[in-house]
C-alpha cells in the first residue's frame, strides 16, 4: 500500500481540479450571453466576500471569493435566485434593458443557462478524445476466455466460447461493456442473453461481489460474474474518428453515473457512499500523486459529474432554470414570481442539506467519528 499524498498537495489537486472547471463552466454561460449581447456585471470563482478582483472594460466584474466552492455569473437584469427582473430593472432605459438577461427571449435565456454544463461536457469529451488518439479503444468482444470456479458464471454454466450479448435487458458488445454493468451491481439478480454454438440463451443469474482494496487504502465492494475475457483487442483511433469516441465514452460514464444514483435512491446502494467536497480533494490528491494521466482522467469525470448534477430539475440548478423555462414554453406565460420564490428557497434548503450530508459522510470515512467515539468512551 502507498502512502496517502500529504495535506499540501491534496489541497494543490483539489484547486487544480474544481477551480479550472467551475471557471469553464461558468465561462459558458458567460460566453453564451456574450453571444446574444447581454451585459454581465460579475463573474465570480468562489460566493461570499470578494477577496479580490478587476473590472474589464465592458463593466464586468471578475473576482474571487471566500467560499472556493462554486462560483456564478450575474447578468444585468438576473438580480435574484429566481431570476426574476429586480424592481430598477423595470426603471431602466430600453437601450440598457436589452442587454439585460431577462429582455431575452425565452429560447436565448435557455441556451445561457444550459451552456454551463454543456461547457462541462465539452470538457470531458475533449480529454477522453485525446486519450483515445494517444491510446487506443479496448474493443475486445465479450466472449467468455475462461470462467472462475464457484463465480455467478460458473452457477450459471457459462462456458468458455460463449458471447454475451446482453445483461439484464442492456445491450453488450464488448467485454468492457460486461465489466461497467455488472461492476455497479454487486450481489444483484441478473439475466444472461448468450450465444452458444450459434444459438441464442438466456440464463438467470446472481452477480458476485468482492473487496478491492486501491493503492491508498481505500476499499471498493463491486460486482463481478466471474468471466477472463477471451484475449484483449486494443485498436488506434483515428483523429477524425476520437471525438466520437469520446462522446461514447461520456455516454458510458452518464449513464454509469445515472445507474449509481438511481440505485442509492431505490436503496441497492448506501447512501455513505456519497462523497463531497472533502472526497473529492481527497482522490484529486491521490489521482495527482499517479501522475499526470490518470489526473487527467479525474477532470473529466469530475467535470462530467458538475455537469450532471447542473442538469438536474432542482431548484437554484441550472436545471431548475430549464425547467421553469420548460413550464413557461408550454404555459406560454412565466411561472408566477411568488411560487418560483418558494421552490428556489426550498432547491437552496435541499442543497444545503445535501452538501452537509455528503460532508459528514466523508468525515465518516475519514474516520472522524470513530476516533471521537474513541476518546468519549
Amino acid at each position: 500500500m502507498i502512502q496517502s499524498p500529504g495535506i499540501l498537495l491534496t489541497i494543490l489537486a483539489f484547486a487544480l481540479v474544481i477551480g479550472p472547471l467551475v471557471f469553464l463552466h461558468e465561462l459558458g454561460h458567460y460566453l453564451a450571453g456574450r453571444i446574444f449581447g447581454v451585459k454581465a456585471e460579475e463573474f465570480s470563482i468562489g460566493f461570499g466576500r470578494e477577496i479580490a478582483g478587476i473590472t474589464d472594460r465592458r463593466g464586468t466584474r471578475w473576482k474571487f471569493s471566500l467560499l472556493p466552492l462554486g462560483g456564478y455569473v450575474r447578468f444585468a437584469g438576473d438580480m435574484n435566485p429566481a431570476s426574476q427582473p429586480s424592481p430598477e430593472w423595470l426603471q431602466l432605459p430600453a437601450s440598457e434593458r436589452a442587454k439585460t438577461f431577462q429582455a431575452k427571449p425565452l429560447w436565448q435565456r435557455a441556451i445561457i443557462v444550459a451552456a454551463g454544463p454543456i461547457m462541462n461536457f465539452l470538457i470531458a469529451i475533449v480529454i477522453l478524445s485525446a486519450f483515445a488518439f494517444m491510446f487506443g479503444e479496448n474493443r475486445t468482444p465479450s466472449v467468455v476466455g475462461t470462467v472462475l470456479q464457484g463465480s455467478a458464471a460458473a452457477k450459471a454454466g457459462l462456458a468458455p466460447g460463449d458471447r454475451i450479448t446482453g445483461l439484464g435487458g442492456r445491450t453488450v458488445e464488448t467485454y468492457s461493456d460486461m465489466v461497467q454493468f455488472t461492476q455497479l451491481r454487486p450481489n444483484e439478480p441478473v439475466r444472461i442473453t448468450f450465444v452458444r454454438g450459434g444459438a441464442e440463451r438466456s440464463v438467470d443469474a446472481v452477480i458476485g461481489a468482492r473487496l478491492e482494496r486501491d493503492r491508498f487504502g481505500n476499499e471498493y465492494r463491486i460486482g463481478q460474474l466471474g468471466i477472463g475475457a477471451a484475449g484483449s483487442t486494443q485498436v488506434p483511433v483515428s483523429l477524425i474518428e476520437a471525438p466520437l469516441v469520446g462522446l461514447r465514452t461520456t455516454a458510458d460514464i452518464v449513464r454509469m453515473t445515472v445507474d449509481g444514483l438511481g440505485q442509492i435512491i431505490t436503496g441497492r446502494r448506501s447512501v455513505s457512499e456519497l462523497g463531497g467536497p472533502l472526497k473529492i480533494a481527497q482522490v484529486s490528491g491521490e489521482r495527482l500523486s499517479m501522475g499526470p494521466i490518470e489526473f487527467a482522467f479525474l477532470i473529466a469525470l469530475v467535470s462530467i459529474n458538475l455537469g450532471f448534477i447542473n442538469l438536474l430539475p432542482v431548484p437554484v440548478l441550472d436545471g431548475g432554470h430549464l425547467l421553469f423555462y420548460a413550464v413557461e414554453a408550454v404555459r406560454r406565460r412565466p411561472v408566477e414570481p411568488q411560487v418560483m420564490e418558494w421552490a428556489f428557497r426550498g432547491g437552496m434548503l435541499a442543497i444545503l442539506a445535501l452538501m452537509l450530508f455528503v460532508t459528514l459522510n466523508d468525515l465518516g470515512a475519514f474516520g472522524v467519528w470513530r476516533h471521537l467515539a474513541g476518546l468519549i468512551g
